[in-house]
């Protein structure tokens, strides 16, 4: 919601009532809560693991020798 710069002062000066305080408090724990939510996620999702070596003669791998040319040797 916008209010007009003149309202905004008179809230600046005053504060906040103990409702909106209370109101502000709620969303800013929740607002923590999912940050700590979201940080606990990616740190389990990038943390490091063992990954298996790959099969030697995999169907993805070439398995013909490399061959150069006479060239590049």
């Amino acid at each position: 919601m916008v209010y007009p710069l003149s309202y905004q002062l008179y809230r600046q000066e005053r504060g906040l009532t103990v409702a909106e305080q209370r109101a502000a408090d709620v969303r800013a724990g929740q607002t923590a809560a999912a940050l700590r939510d979201l940080r606990a996620c990616l740190r389990r999702s990038f943390r490091l693991r063992h990954r298996a070596r790959p099969a030697r003669g995999a169907a993805d791998t070439a398995t013909s020798p490399v061959r150069f040319l006479s060239s590049a040797r």
